[in-house]
C-alpha cells in the first residue's frame, strides 16, 4: 500500500448475523485496501466496516463489498434500531495521509457512480460531496428511510445523485461522500424508558439546540432492556468527548437516570482520548511525546 492513506467506513444494515458481516466485510480486503475493525450492534442491526487504503484500493474494494452486501442483505425483511435506508446505507470517506478531502470527494463521486452503474441503486452524495447543500445532511437524506424511499425518490426534488429514480428492490438507496473524521460515540443507560433517551439527546445534539458538531436520537436496545443516547461526534476537536459525555450523564441524573456505559464504534483518533485524559486529570503542560508509545514510534522513525 502506498504512503496515501484514506478511511472509508461503510455502514451496512446488518449486525446479528455474524457470518453475513465476515463475509461482506472480507469481499472488501484486497490489494491496496485493508479491514481494520468491523463493530457489529444485533439492536441496532447495523455493522460498522473500518477500510483503510489508497485510492485504487478502496475504490475497488468499496465495489467488492456493494456486491457482497446487495447479494445477502434484504431490506424487506430487516428490522432494527438504526434509522437506515440501504443495505450498504452509507460509504463516506476521511483523508489520513498524504490525502485532502479533495481527493476523498473525487473518490467519492467515482464509486458513487459506479455503484449506481453496476448494481443499479440510487446514489445521494452528502457532506463535502454533495453537489446541493441541502443534501450536506445525511439525518435529511435518510428521513423516511426504505419504506419511504419510493414516495421520496418519486419527488422530483430528491432524484438521486446518481442512479434510477426508484429504490433497488432489496437493497435501497446509499449515501456516498467524504467528510472529517466522525466519532460514533454511544451511552447507555440504567433505564428501559426511551422517553428520557429522546429527552436527553434533545438536549445534546446541536440541531435542537445542544453542543456544536454533535448529532444524536435516543433509541431502545430490546435485548437488554435499557435505551441508548446513539451520538455522532463531527469534530472532537472542538466538541471533546468528554464534554458529550458529561452532558449526557447530567441530564440523565437531573431525571433520576444513571449512565451503565459508553461505547465507541469503529475507530477513534488517538488525539481525542488523549484529549480526554488531560481534561480528566488537569494535566499541566502535556505533550503527546510523554507517551511511552509515542515516544518509541518517534525513535523508531
Amino acid at each position: 500500500m502506498s504512503n496515501r492513506i484514506i478511511e472509508c467506513v461503510p455502514n451496512i444494515s446488518e449486525g446479528r448475523d455474524r457470518s453475513v458481516v465476515n463475509a461482506i466485510a472480507g469481499a472488501a480486503v484486497g490489494t491496496g485496501c485493508r479491514l481494520i475493525d468491523v463493530s457489529s450492534d444485533p439492536d441496532h442491526n447495523r455493522s460498522v466496516i473500518t477500510l483503510v487504503g489508497d485510492e485504487t484500493g478502496l475504490e475497488q474494494g468499496v465495489l467488492r463489498l456493494v456486491a457482497a452486501a446487495v447479494a445477502r442483505i434484504d431490506l424487506t425483511r430487516h428490522s432494527g434500531a438504526h434509522p437506515r435506508m440501504g443495505a450498504v446505507d452509507v460509504i463516506p470517506f476521511i483523508p489520513v495521509t498524504d490525502t485532502t478531502m479533495e481527493d476523498c470527494v473525487a473518490l467519492s463521486r467515482r464509486v458513487g457512480e459506479s455503484i449506481s452503474e453496476q448494481f443499479e441503486i440510487p446514489v445521494f452524495l452528502y457532506e463535502e460531496s454533495a453537489q446541493r447543500p441541502d443534501r450536506r445532511n445525511l439525518a435529511k437524506i435518510r428521513k423516511g428511510e426504505f419504506e419511504g424511499l419510493a414516495a421520496k425518490l418519486a419527488d422530483p426534488a430528491w432524484a438521486p445523485d446518481y442512479g434510477p429514480e426508484v429504490p433497488h428492490p432489496q437493497a435501497g438507496a446509499v449515501a456516498v461522500g467524504a467528510r472529517e473524521f466522525l466519532i460514533a460515540f454511544n451511552v447507555n443507560l440504567a433505564t428501559d424508558n426511551l422517553s428520557v433517551a429522546k429527552r436527553i439527546a434533545s438536549a445534546v445534539r446541536h440541531s435542537s439546540g445542544g453542543l456544536r458538531y454533535v448529532k444524536a436520537l435516543g433509541l431502545a436496545l430490546e435485548e437488554r432492556g435499557i435505551v441508548q443516547v446513539s451520538m455522532n461526534l463531527t469534530n472532537f476537536r472542538k466538541t471533546p468527548v468528554l464534554r458529550v459525555f458529561d452532558m449526557v450523564r447530567r441530564e440523565a441524573e437531573r431525571m433520576g437516570v444513571l449512565v451503565l456505559e459508553s461505547e465507541i464504534i469503529g475507530k477513534i483518533p488517538r488525539q481525542a482520548l488523549v484529549d480526554v485524559a488531560i481534561s480528566s486529570l488537569q494535566v499541566r503542560s502535556f505533550e503527546l511525546s510523554m507517551i511511552l508509545e509515542e515516544g518509541i514510534e518517534e525513535a523508531e522513525r
